[in-house]
């Protein structure tokens, strides 16, 4: 090893690049002397690095190299960052740590000692930085910026074998054989990775784009598993249990991927044992939450879904977002810097047109000569963005292909007021094998009218998965050319994004960020839920899905349509008042074989306040749950008649009759019966997790149900009616408690749901919320106001808790904001939880023989030993 000894050691943290003034002290800090001596280490230092580079031409480093000192402790650059430097080391040392991966801890990988380069490698790809360089003692430095290298590169394209020859000297002899065994590969969108029942022979590595992992039953029928992204470890489950492929695995978009043979991953075992320790931690943590998911009220029932067509949307991890306009008057560029707005406040974001590309990258950077520089900047975009938005042409140009290449999920964007139709580029969509997600976006103007036909747009689009209706600000739609529209939209960006608007709402179903919010049954008590809405909205707690059983069905209906809970309250009241006209319900009796009332009257009132609206049509996404008595399942609704699956989620047996499915004629009654407060259905359900599916982060659940008596009497093997009869008619004999026919069988019909309701108090994911109503009945909708005040003064002192403990501001936070640079992961159940990162701990750590550092930091430093050495 090459050395430069600096006799002083400086006592401040400066860089210079040269003193031209020997004498002079006002650019050397270190006086006369110590200016000279500086210029003369740093022009030997120089001289060191021409040879280490091996640089032709010693003028080619003139002005881009600095002469930095860094005190002890001073971080010289972070993991992940993005303006790396390359370091040339003079006196002292460099040490390089790197996050432990199941730990908030670091390690200490290796040192960089006088005469060695650390930082080069993401000079070299372009990668974020992978290690933290932290100063622990003072230590002198070269530096050169990633920019200066690229200059002196042009220059000299040979210095960048001399330094990645300083890279590869720094791997262990093992790591490099892994080089050799890994192949790279290229899968295009719509190709099968592998099959059901091929063997498993290797295991892959996502290195960009995405997958999804579908599994064929016995019926025929196919079943969404999981979605893999970039860092994603494939098909290692089979590969280490030497299994058949126990799913299909599909690339949905282009994908790079590493393969990594069966024998490689043996030999990993064979040669570093404490890697099968690693594997089986993984496997643990992947079971165990298989597990978690698979428990559930539903698990064991035998209550299962009447159908499994619930649309499904893995939303919780897209790394990339193209947007497509039906048609040219779609005001697409105000769009994507709308919806930029409201990304930025959850993680970074870029939005990307041909335009911008052509400026960033060159002129010719869309012709297919550049299609490899094309698609590795922008898999590093990818890296370093949370989201990267894709704005397409509005014709099929080669960007508007690329972009519908690179999306994990397309936004199909239309004007709400229009005419429903097709546009020219989706029917292309149509004909083409193009798998990403596709939501179908509907625009509307703040001061126009609420949605309407939505089923007709979606059944012209059998592809789309979903929908979503946004109202947009005046600015959207405002006229203005693209110059002006940057200009104003770069005001915009300076303020903070309105998480109540509906392009935050957006954004948060892109990012998997949605707070669900399900209402429970419990008749008159439910009236309680408009006044804990009031709270929520007073303490800015934003409601992006809405969901409810019986009564919480119809409240929940209302909110999702207004989205104000001052009209849903006035809307409310009204229903209210016809609930409790006695002149209309003894018009309604009938004959008791089916039920007390025939229904009409109800039906009525719950069709004058929904009219013919489609549950398609509402602002906000909407559910609803039933019982089917004819499939005995439980029935989820979120399209078709509103009124007709609000008025058959609020059916009493015996009261109303069943009410027939306009779809298939089975019968439905209140959803209560097999599950009063759905907020468990949403993550528990192992058929159809709906609002996971929907990308629900957070789920408010507020029980209205009535809560039955537990210290019941005990009166033996038998019971008289008689003793029971004279014990209630005598005011001076004990009261006992013993339930009627009436409440047995009302206990009978509920019995799942108090079970489930346990799992939803007990649940980490689940915010439950149950106000003090307990003194009003079922019928009292008479009570209406007193009942509405109860629920929103309890919801203010609910939420002004999770205030001040920060609960709200965890529920709009990002789920991946923690652990943005580390790979974006979705459990799938055939392959661990395990990403690239992972897997070079698992090939690189050895254990040393002994500590890196003592506490001390021992000044012989040549009793360093890397790992690397010891390899």
């Amino acid at each position: 090893r090459k050395s430069v000894t600096v006799e002083e050691q400086p006592s401040g943290v400066y860089h210079y690049n040269y003193c031209e003034d020997d004498s002079a002290t006002g650019d050397c800090p270190f006086g006369p002397y110590q200016g000279r001596q500086t210029s003369a280490i740093f022009e030997a230092a120089k001289r060191e690095l021409v040879k280490l580079m091996k640089v032709e031409d010693p003028s080619l480093l003139n002005n881009r190299v600095l002469l930095h000192h860094a005190k002890a402790g001073t971080v010289i650059a972070r993991q992940g960052d993005q303006d790396v430097s390359l370091h040339f080391v003079l006196w002292g040392c460099l040490h390089v740590y790197q996050r432990m991966i199941d730990k908030a801890e670091d390690v200490c990988l290796f040192l960089t000692q006088p005469g060695e380069m650390v930082g080069q490698l993401a000079v070299l790809t372009g990668e974020p930085l992978i290690f933290t360089i932290k100063a622990n003692r003072d230590c002198t430095f070269l530096k050169i910026s990633k920019s200066d290298f690229y200059e002196i590169m042009r220059e000299q394209p040979s210095v960048v074998l001399s330094v990645a020859h300083t890279v590869a000297a720094r791997m262990s002899p093992f790591v490099r054989q892994m080089d050799f065994a890994i192949d790279w590969m290229a899968v295009e969108a719509g190709r099968a990775l592998y099959r059901q029942g091929d063997k498993s022979d290797c295991t892959y590595i996502a290195l960009n784009g995405r997958l999804r992992s579908v599994i064929q039953k016995g019926s025929g029928k196919k079943e969404l598993i999981g979605e893999y992204g970039r860092g994603d470890l494939i098909g290692v489950v089979e590969a280490l249990t030497r299994q058949p492929r126990a799913t299909t695995v599909h690339a949905v978009r282009d994908t790079e991927l590493a393969k990594l043979p069966e024998g490689t991953l043996n030999n990993i075992k064979r040669r570093y044992p404490q890697v099968v320790t690693r594997l089986i931690h993984l496997l643990s943590q992947k079971i165990l939450g298989n597990l978690q998911q698979l428990r559930g009220p539903f698990a064991s029932s035998g209550l299962g879904m009447a159908s499994s067509s619930e649309p499904t949307n893995p939303t919780s991890n897209l790394s990339t977002v193209a947007v497509l306009p039906v048609c040219d008057d779609v005001p697409t560029a105000a769009f994507t810097l709308e919806l930029k707005h409201a990304l930025n406040a959850i993680g970074p974001t870029l939005l990307l047109t041909s335009d911008i590309i052509r400026a960033r990258l060159g002129s010719s950077a869309l012709d297919s000569i550049q299609e490899y520089r094309l698609s590795g900047w922008l898999a590093q975009q990818e890296d370093i963005h949370r989201i990267v938005l894709y704005q397409t042409d509005c014709t099929l140009t080669p960007w508007t292909v690329r972009c519908i290449r690179q999306a994990d999920c397309i936004l199909i964007v239309g004007l709400g007021d229009q005419e429903p139709a097709l546009g020219e580029l989706e029917q292309m969509l149509e004909n083409t094998a193009v798998r990403a997600l596709k939501q179908l976006v509907l625009l509307h103007r703040e001061d126009g009218p609420s949605p309407s036909r939505t089923v007709e747009w979606l059944n012209m689009r059998s592809w789309c998965s979903g929908h979503l209706h946004i109202k947009c600000p005046r600015r959207v739609f405002s006229r203005r050319s693209p110059t002006k529209l940057r200009e104003m939209y770069e005001k915009v960006f300076e303020k903070s994004a309105d998480r109540h608007s509906d392009f935050s709402r957006l954004a948060r179903v892109l990012t998997g960020n949605t707070i669900a919010l399900v209402l429970g049954g419990g008749g008159a008590r439910g009236c309680s839920h408009i006044g804990v809405i009031k709270a929520m909205e007073e303490s800015g707690i934003p409601i992006d899905m809405v969901g409810g059983t019986s009564i919480g069905s119809f409240i929940g209906a209302l909110y999702a349509e207004e989205r104000s809970a001052v009209r849903t309250k006035q809307r409310a009241r009204e229903w209210a008042k016809c609930m409790n006209s006695v002149f209309e319900t003894v018009l309604d009796l009938t004959y008791p074989i089916t039920s007390m009332f025939s229904g009409s009257a109800f039906n009525a009132s719950i069709n004058k306040v929904f009219q013919d609206k489609q549950i398609e049509d509402l602002w906000l996404p909407y559910f609803n749950v039933t019982t089917d008595i004819t499939a005995s399942a439980m029935r989820v609704h979120t399209d078709g008649s509103l009124w007709r699956y609000v008025r058959a989620s609020m059916t009493l047996s015996g009261y109303l009759p069943p009410l027939c499915d306009p779809k298939d004629g089975n019968l439905l009654m209140d959803g209560g019966y097999i599950n009063n407060l759905p907020g468990n259905f949403f993550l528990s359900h192992p058929a159809a997790d709906i609002a996971r599916n929907m990308g629900a982060k957070t789920v408010i659940a507020i029980d209205v149900g009535s809560q039955d008596e537990t210290d019941l009497c005990n009166y033996g093997d038998s019971l008289s009616g008689w003793w029971l009869l004279w014990k209630r008619l005598n005011p001076w004999a004990e009261k006992v408690k013993v339930p009627d026919m009436a409440e047995i069988q009302s206990r009978l019909a509920y019995v799942s749901c108090v079970r489930q309701l346990e799992v939803v108090k007990s649940s980490s994911y689940c915010e439950y919320i149950r106000p003090p109503i307990d003194r009003f009945k079922t019928m009292d909708f008479g009570k209406f106001d007193e009942i509405y005040d109860v629920g929103y003064q309890h919801g203010k002192v609910v939420f002004d808790g999770w205030s001040r403990g920060d609960i709200i501001e965890k529920m709009v936070k990002d789920r991946h904001s923690a652990d943005f640079y580390e790979s974006k992961r979705m459990d799938v159940l055939t392959c661990p939880s395990a990403g690239f990162t992972d897997l070079a701990e698992i090939v690189s750590r050895i254990e040393p023989a002994k500590p890196y550092l003592s506490d001390g930091y021992a000044d012989e430093e040549s009793d360093y030993l890397t790992e690397y050495e010891d390899e």
